[in-house]
């Protein structure tokens, strides 16, 4: 196992806990949006999306830029990595999110009256925890489809015939696009890892349930490998990247 895969694993998940986490604490926690949900709900999903865009192009020709157990499943089931591989992109994941969650919460707990139990930590949550009261059934539906979503984008822009070059943008958007729908539903999370840092320092209904962050999106992930196969077996001829220039007579 290359030490250095796993250091950017892990570097590369600390790091969207920290910033796109801690957007989602000043949103929801310290109310620097004001009272509207909406705004905090955009600010948030922005920040996923494109600090998953900047990782994807820095980090990405090292690892592909996993940054998600999730993704790692993907890439697992899809045959495209090892297991021991992908034993090591988890364990660096895991370790990088609790960094992160670590770093921000050091961080904020420097500002006046911030208090982890009253302004959270960006912690993924259902029944009361959720915006719209969404139960342990729909907070299951909406973190599988969520993640389907996401991985399937993920696998099917990182194939060897796809554009390499674009393949941040859709990763970005993507994830972009399941957190609005999904901040208000449970959080988002889509990511074990991501789930797990911010639950370990909030502790109660967080920590209690994590099992649903962890288990859903896996699922969500292994669905999205099968269904990538399914439609893209073997190898396809990469797309032209020019058009044809027009026959003249």
């Amino acid at each position: 196992m290359d030490v250095r895969k796993l250091v950017v694993e892990g570097l590369g998940t600390a790091c969207l806990v920290f910033f796109a986490v801690g957007v989602a604490t000043l949103s929801f926690g310290f109310g620097v949006t004001g009272r509207s949900l909406s705004a905090g709900v955009v600010a948030t999903a922005f920040a996923f999306g494109l600090v998953l865009l900047a990782l994807a192009y820095a980090l990405g020709p090292i690892t592909g830029c996993h940054v998600n157990p999730a993704v790692t499943l993907g890439f697992l089931v899809a045959k495209r990595i090892s297991l021991n591989e992908a034993i090591g992109y988890w364990v660096a994941q895991v370790v990088g999110a609790i960094v992160g969650a670590g770093v921000l919460r050091l961080m904020f707990e420097a500002a006046q009256g911030y208090s982890t139990k009253r302004d959270g930590l960006g912690a993924n949550g259902f029944g009361g925890q959720s915006m719209v009261g969404l139960g342990t059934g729909g907070a299951l539906i909406a973190e599988v489809a969520m993640t389907f979503l996401f991985v399937f984008v993920v696998l099917t822009v990182t194939r060897r015939a796809a554009w390499p070059q674009l393949g941040g943008v859709a990763i970005g958007l993507a994830l972009t696009t399941v957190h609005l729908i999904g901040i208000p539903l449970t959080g988002t999370s889509v990511n074990p890892a991501r789930s797990i840092g911010p639950a370990l320092f909030v502790g109660g209904a967080a920590l209690s349930q994590l099992w649903l962050f962890i288990v859903a999106p896996l699922v969500g992930g292994a669905l999205a490998a099968l269904l990538s196969d399914y439609l893209y077996p073997g190898e396809i001829a990469a797309p032209e990247t020019m058009a044809e220039e027009p026959v003249t007579t």
